[in-house]
């Protein structure tokens, strides 16, 4: 009974900044680009995040600095530098605010978005809106991409914001059909909050 009355009708983004942290940092310094980088104080601290380079030798972010390095001996660390990251996260903000004034901000590097109203009154789609903020995002930044996701949800949006990472979109078409089909393929671990032991 509750699926039949399934509210389909909103349409809401998820914006998720891609590698933030690091990504600032290497638009501070476009060498960075190509190394392996960490965004930590030093092998002693956690790291808050790592560029895509360093990803590729299993570095991540909530990772502590020594284990980082053994996995990745050339790993460059990178001071935490607030400022930066603050000044990016609101340029992208004004970006977010064209679409809904009431955003939701789930951190500096994530925003939900709904955007019911704008595609009503725009006669546009969640596929239009999702491809004018990424654009937007990278103008305003001065080259920072992100990535969107897009449902009929706030929680169906950000399991999609992390599908065609970096870069990328994936917008859930807003039907019921759709939805169920997608839940039934998606890996338990997809799903916003589950982790390794609730997957088990």
């Amino acid at each position: 009974a509750a699926e039949a009355t399934r509210d389909v009708s909103r349409r809401w983004l998820v914006c998720d900044m891609d590698g933030f942290y690091a990504a600032c940092e290497e638009l501070a310094n476009p060498a960075l680009k190509t190394v392996p980088m960490g965004v930590a104080a030093g092998p002693s601290s956690v790291l808050t995040t790592a560029n895509y380079v360093a990803r590729k030798f299993g570095v991540r972010a909530a990772m502590p600095g020594f284990i980082a390095k053994k996995l990745c001996p050339d790993l460059v660390f990178v001071k935490p530098d607030f400022k930066k990251y603050i000044a990016a996260s609101r340029a992208s903000r004004t970006v977010f605010a064209q679409y809904d004034p009431n955003f939701i901000a789930g951190s500096l590097d994530e925003a939900y978005i709904e955007v019911t109203k704008y595609c009503e009154e725009h006669g546009t789609t969640m596929e239009r809106v999702a491809e004018e903020i990424r654009a937007k995002v990278k103008e305003v930044t001065g080259g920072l991409t992100c990535s969107v996701g897009g449902g009929y949800s706030r929680r169906l949006a950000k399991v999609c914001s992390d599908f065609n990472k970096p870069n990328g979109q994936y917008i859930l078409e807003p039907t019921r059909e759709a939805t169920l089909k997608f839940l039934e393929e998606l890996p338990v671990r997809k799903m916003y909050g589950v982790g390794k032991t609730l997957e088990r």
